[in-house]
């Protein structure tokens, strides 16, 4: 096997798979049953003063058949007081030493309330804490979580208030409900910080009832907005994990989640830059025991590639991330039909004519079949048609050889600025 085991800001993981702080992590009986099953690490479901949740908190997305495509909840942090779960986290850090147990913490920012939380669980043998400044509802009104996740100076101040005190290491976890996570993220860093997670859940409203009119979930007849997370929100986690990685500033390990559902997710996560993942949605979904194919299927993956740790893995991927203006301009890709496996539904051609570029032709042949071809000198290499195809191959994206050296927008601007700069210049020696 490759080795799976995992430095995480100097904690020791057998596996980078950890449970996210959520419903599956609310119990030691939960937690342990879950570092059974083979999961390397847990968040607690996060501690603070215990709330009063309601009845009806989940909702969920089901798309085209996938049930739980998206997930919504109007949960709150932990409803049970603060002395039992310590003593649950104290049995459980004791039954299993090798696994590690985070505390998520939320408070009131003000110093005195930080200093008191983190005393207490550390006292009963956490691996490390992360502070929750991502929850979008419920904890937001009452100044907390994305309330002060959005507010950079706070993320910094409360960031410093735990380092001052905390003998364990602090992982800051950031709110994706902001227009740009890496300036929270730097807060964070500023603050002390010793890794990042995200992202935390986004601002959402799961749908209506169209019958009742009444918002799903709802209580009583009310709803509010919700934090929706699960596979829906794979592709804005991935970007912000991205962004996080590629920025100098922000040169803290990072901890990612956000829709991880199996082992080829995880991967793509620590490719762009993660460390390790955490997984909630999914584990609600199918149970803690998917982690035994997350295991079999990341190791079977980097034997496959011949690497012998996962650590080898993390950030291969962003030195690919960059921004728009850095692409070459002149590279080509074309669609290519083949007509061996295609099933004439005329998906692409369809895809094409009403929302590209009109480049795919219907053909008749002499007996009277007809197929779809692309007309290759018109095709912009939008890859339309081949995401609408609904056959495996039967489309490919052909790459051309240019007939111009790369270019990309920023290097283009800079020769457009060079001229008119020796033209201006040449146009003041004449006068």
């Amino acid at each position: 096997m490759a080795d799976l085991r995992m430095n995480f800001a100097g904690i020791q993981s057998p596996n980078p798979f950890w449970l996210a702080s959520a419903p599956p992590t609310n119990s030691a009986y939960q937690v342990q049953r879950a570092f059974e099953a083979g999961w390397g690490g847990a968040v607690w479901k996060t501690l603070g003063d215990p709330i009063i949740n309601v009845s009806s908190r989940f909702a969920a997305v089901h798309y085209n058949g996938q049930r739980v495509a998206g997930f919504n909840n109007i949960e709150l942090i932990t409803d049970r007081p603060l002395e039992v779960n310590l003593q649950e986290i104290y049995d459980t850090k004791k039954k299993y030493p090798d696994h590690v147990v985070i505390a998520s913490l939320m408070v009131e920012p003000k110093q005195k309330n930080w200093h008191e939380i983190v005393k207490k669980v550390e006292s009963v043998g956490v691996d490390g804490l992360e502070l929750n400044f991502g929850c979008p509802h419920g904890m937001a009104e009452r100044g907390m979580g994305s309330a002060s996740g959005q507010v950079p100076e706070l993320v910094k101040k409360q960031t410093y208030w735990v380092k001052e005190v905390a003998q364990t290491p602090v992982i800051v976890k950031l709110t994706p409900n902001i227009t740009d996570i890496t300036v929270t993220a730097e807060a964070a860093v500023q603050g002390g910080a010793d890794a990042i997670s995200l992202i935390n859940t986004i601002n959402s409203l799961a749908g209506v009832d169209l019958n009742t009119w009444n918002t799903i979930p709802h209580v009583a007849g009310k709803g509010a907005h919700g934090g929706y997370c699960g596979p829906a929100v794979k592709p804005i986690a991935l970007n912000m994990v991205g962004e996080c990685a590629r920025n100098p500033r922000i040169n803290v390990p990072i901890s990612g989640i956000g829709g991880i559902s199996d082992w080829q997710n995880a991967a793509e996560f620590m490719l762009m830059g993660a460390t390790g993942v955490q997984v909630c949605t999914a584990v609600m979904h199918h149970g803690f025991r998917i982690v035994e194919d997350m295991i079999e299927g990341l190791d079977h993956y980097l034997e496959e590639k011949g690497i012998d740790s996962v650590e080898h893995l993390i950030g291969k991927s962003v030195r690919n991330y960059s921004d728009w203006g850095d692409l070459d301009l002149n590279y080509q890709i074309v669609a290519r039909i083949n007509t061996d496996t295609c099933i004439n539904c005329n998906k692409c051609y369809i895809a094409c004519e009403d929302a590209s570029h009109q480049c795919i032709d219907i053909v008749t042949k002499e007996n009277g079949e007809q197929f779809v071809k692309v007309r290759e000198e018109d095709c912009v290499g939008c890859n339309l048609c081949s995401i609408v195809c609904p056959v495996d191959n039967a489309i490919d994206m052909i790459e051309v050889q240019s007939e111009h050296p790369p270019m990309s927008w920023n290097e283009r601007q800079a020769a457009i600025n060079k001229v008119q700069t020796f033209h201006t210049n040449r146009m003041k020696e004449t006068n």
